[in-house]
């Protein structure tokens, strides 16, 4: 099985199209899977991407489209009318259909809807179109097979086989009351060993794990989880089946949360590609480098402080640039490991002082080693007297236990007040370190050399 598109393919779409040799071109992809079809699409300029589009199947295309990075899947999106779009969206499942809507302008989005002749898939959409995109609601795709429990087992058969013509895989058969309201699930060994006039009443499992429509993506991908679950139904208010989530869009879900804390921790406040214009990147990243800039000003202040105690003993402003980063590494230390518990779920109730105590502790250990590193060090290099040698190894133990309180304290207050806590584990760390550990150091420094 081939894994990746060569270069001579690549360079033999691009000639086929040029050539508008339609009949070869469609030859040549013809067996050419959907994501491989996104990977050419992705290789070929605007104008030759938008052509092979129009070219090949809805069927084929709106598979391909999904596979596509956001920007381009947006660039191509503009090129196509509305009654394209409506095309491509038909061939798609009603999740995927509204992550391709919440792309497009409101205006726009009417425009589609109305050209969607298939009007259940269009009401669908709208729908999930009704919900915010991390939620369950925004997650879940309307697809799915579900049986009452008043039917018969050879009712339920012929009915499954009408519903199973519109549903890509079938992970679940859910069973709902006359008000569709879910009772439970139906186990297909359970459906064809029963006799054909039982009725589902009698065989159905009621255990079923499911989620409402307004719980948050991140505990549905904790629930999928933890129980091993392929799908999870999802009710409303009222306890109606309305959707199911299968485990492909919780992945998709899990990905796109790791690259946005990804960009978090790294200081950019937004979403964005390698390929989106100067003023969207700019404006992601200028915010914390703005932050980063009023930290270092913040340090130059407290230095400026102690000029006088830097006339007397230089060798101090040789070890600011240890202090900094010691206490920025830490810090991002402590509030990864506490990001990463918060976001797993395994950080809650007394855990929460455990976890402090743990890290206090561990910075505890870490601070008296490298101090005696640096303490040795500091008297043999840079020969530093005693004192001096004593006030930058307590300094670093101090800063070190900060930097770990820090890291792990915030974390917790920002997740408690509904703030993402993957915003402290990049700049906004480093740069309060950056200040504490500084004022904390020449501090230490003060009582120990008494200046």
């Amino acid at each position: 099985m081939q894994f990746q598109i060569s270069t001579e393919l690549i360079e033999k779409i691009q000639f086929l199209i040029e050539q508008r040799n339609d009949e070869e071109l469609l030859l040549h992809l013809e067996d050419v899977h959907h994501a491989d079809i996104a990977e050419i699409i992705t290789e070929l300029s605007l104008d030759d991407a938008t052509y092979l589009v129009r070219l090949l199947d809805s069927g084929k295309t709106s598979e391909a489209i999904m596979e596509l990075e956001e920007g381009v899947r947006e660039r191509i999106l503009e090129t196509l009318s509305a009654k394209e779009i409506a095309d491509e969206l038909v061939e798609m499942d009603t999740d995927d259909a509204a992550d391709i809507m919440n792309e497009l302008s409101p205006e726009l989005q009417k425009q589609v809807i109305s050209e969607i002749q298939d009007e259940q898939h269009a009401e669908d959409i709208v729908e999930l179109l009704r919900y915010p995109e991390d939620s369950a609601g925004g997650l879940m795709a309307k697809e799915l097979v579900k049986v009452n429990e008043n039917w018969s087992v050879t009712g339920c058969m012929t009915e499954m086989r009408a519903q199973a013509e519109n549903v890509t895989r079938v992970h679940s058969i859910y069973v709902v009351d006359d008000k569709n309201r879910l009772k439970g699930r139906l186990s297909l060994k359970d459906l064809l060993t029963a006799a054909s006039n039982e009725n589902i009443r009698d065989v159905y499992i009621p255990n079923v794990d499911y989620v409402n429509v307004h719980t948050e993506g991140e505990e549905v991908a904790r629930i999928m989880q933890k129980y091993d679950l392929e799908a999870i139904p999802v009710i409303d208010e009222m306890g109606r089946l309305v959707g199911r989530i299968t485990i492909d869009d919780i992945v998709d879900f899990i990905k796109e949360e790791a690259e946005r804390d990804y960009q978090m921790a790294a200081g950019i406040s937004e979403g964005v590609e390698a390929d989106d214009n100067i003023f969207k990147q700019t404006r992601a990243r200028l915010p914390w480098l703005l932050i980063g800039m009023f930290g270092g000003l913040g340090a130059a202040g407290i230095i400026s402080g102690f000029q006088g105690a830097m006339a007397v003993f230089p060798k101090l402003l040789l070890f600011v640039p240890l202090i900094q980063a010691t206490a920025g590494n830490v810090g991002v230390q402590s509030s990864a490991i506490v990001v990463q518990g918060l976001a797993n779920g395994s950080l809650k109730g007394n855990i929460i002082a455990k976890r402090l105590l743990k890290e206090t502790s561990l910075a505890l250990v870490n601070g008296i080693s490298i101090a005696m590193i640096v303490f040795i060090i500091s008297s043999v290099w840079f020969d530093t007297s005693y004192m001096e040698s004593l006030s930058i190894g307590v300094a670093l133990i101090s800063v070190i236990l900060l930097a770990a309180m820090i890291g792990t304290v915030i974390p917790i207050v920002l997740d408690k007040n509904n703030i993402d806590p993957a915003v402290a584990t990049g700049p906004f760390i480093t740069t309060s370190n950056d200040v504490f550990g500084i004022l904390t150091y020449f501090l230490i420094a003060k009582v120990i050399l008494g200046f």
